[in-house]
């Protein structure tokens, strides 16, 4: 399906990962990252994309990290389980895990948790410039 709805100009398949990244997002939003896909990923690199994405597993290298880590993640993330978030920044030694209050994968300025992303983001990058 992705290697023929992809390049199309029909954003109906593409629409389906843009609702799961931005559930929440307003119709210009979704248009502008339906269109963003199609312009940025050819329809065979999508199908790449996908394959190797489910493949990928480092889980068993997360111990091995010893730089300062912040982990967000959204309590309702339509794309990634929260428990995988989790199990993420538990395999990292001293990384922080913030929940944030979303549906979305990409957290967008209008949503109430984007003020908090930023606080985490600017608070994390405070700590780890002068370390």
């Amino acid at each position: 399906m992705t290697k023929l709805g992809w390049g199309t100009n029909n954003p109906a398949y593409r629409h389906i990962f843009s609702q799961t990244f931005m559930p929440d997002g307003t119709s210009d939003e979704l248009a502008w990252f339906d269109e963003f896909q199609r312009q940025t990923t050819s329809p065979d690199n999508a199908v790449r994309f996908q394959d190797a994405f489910g493949d990928i597993d480092v889980r068993d290298q997360l111990a091995q990290l010893r730089v300062p880590t912040l982990v967000l993640h959204a309590r309702h993330d339509q794309r990634i389980a929260l428990d995988q978030g989790r199990e993420l920044a538990i395999g990292i030694p001293n990384a922080r895990f913030v929940v944030l209050e979303s549906r979305s994968h990409i957290i967008l300025g209008h949503e109430p948790a984007w003020p908090i992303f930023m606080d985490e983001v600017q608070r994390f990058l405070a700590e780890t410039s002068t370390a």
